[in-house]
């Protein structure tokens, strides 16, 4: 009797350690599928909201990159994260980062241009591959941050500098940040939210052309940043800038420029300068047989060191 007591009471214990195994079981299944779909909704929601980089400058943010000599193991990166890293040109065409289309002349003969903005997307996708991109660029050569650039701009001091009817008539301040707000209501009419996360600069050159202009650029370029970082509500937002090493303008203009540029990274909080070489070997950044303009690998150098200065600041 007692013996089958203890078989009885065996089985109900079995019985009861069977259906515990199997309340694990579901419970460990409930928790795996909350835990993953979690996640899931996170890296959605990561992906939602779209990080913003503002881009500006001259003809080396404009970029003479001839896409078709970069690496085919490039193009394979660029490839792999295009399809969550948008690029807008002046314009408000949000395209999936690429080459742009080049009219073939004597200076470049080649069709797929590009600019710092190709490394810069590709690096940032990189190093964040659960989130989505958006690039606004405006760039436009021969123009100066005492001119066209300028962010208390006049007619009467884009014409001190700038060359031709045309270029004088550009305010590109506020054709920048116009373009960039009609970008954002894009984004916000596709249910997407955004986070501007840092400004990209090239520029500089056309201004060693005028004393005045050299010698007022840390001002300029400091009113520059306040103007950018007051309009879109980013009081701390991350700037990184090249420093220019041309070696066209007045005696010494190119030089007052590059020391006016270490003025601002100095003097402005969040300011990054990628320094430059004056060596002619121009074995750091290279450039094309006119000593200006970047070609591809210096290209592609600028957009990583400028993406690397972003990066340190989002750590």
């Amino acid at each position: 009797m007692k013996n089958r007591t203890y078989l009885e009471g065996f089985e109900t214990l079995q019985v009861k350690k069977n259906n515990f195994m199997k309340l694990s079981k579901i419970l460990l299944v409930v928790l795996i599928t909350v835990f993953f779909s979690c996640k899931t909704a996170l890296i959605s929601q990561e992906k939602k909201e779209v990080q913003v980089v503002l881009l500006a400058g001259q003809s080396n943010m404009a970029g003479g990159g001839n896409y078709d000599n970069l690496e085919d193991s490039i193009k394979e990166r660029i490839e792999k994260v295009a399809d969550r890293v948008f690029i807008s040109q002046s314009n408000t065409d949000q395209i999936l980062l690429s080459w742009y289309k080049n009219k073939p002349s004597e200076k470049y003969d080649f069709t797929k241009r590009f600019g710092p903005e190709l490394m810069i997307g590709l690096t940032l996708a990189e190093k964040y591959p659960n989130k989505e991109f958006l690039l606004i660029k405006h760039a436009k050569g021969g123009t100066a941050l005492y001119g066209a650039w300028n962010p208390d701009w006049t007619l009467d001091k884009a014409k001190e500098i700038e060359k031709g009817a045309k270029k004088q008539s550009w305010n590109l301040v506020e054709q920048h940040i116009n373009l960039i707000n009609e970008n954002l209501a894009i984004l916000k009419k596709k249910g997407k939210s955004y986070k501007i996360i840092g400004f990209a600069w090239m520029q500089g050159e056309n201004d060693a052309t005028l004393e005045k202009a050299a010698n007022s650029y840390a001002d300029n370029l400091e009113k520059l940043i306040k103007k950018y970082r007051t309009t879109f509500n980013v009081e701390e937002m991350p700037f990184v800038f090249g420093q220019i090493n041309s070696r066209y303008g007045i005696k010494n203009g190119a030089k007052m420029v590059r020391e006016q540029m270490g003025k601002v990274r100095s003097a402005v909080k969040n300011v990054r300068l990628v320094k430059t070489s004056t060596d002619t070997s121009w074995s750091d950044f290279p450039k094309h047989t006119d000593n200006v303009h970047y070609n591809t690998e210096g290209q592609k150098r600028l957009g990583e060191q400028l993406a690397q200065e972003l990066i340190d600041f989002l750590k």
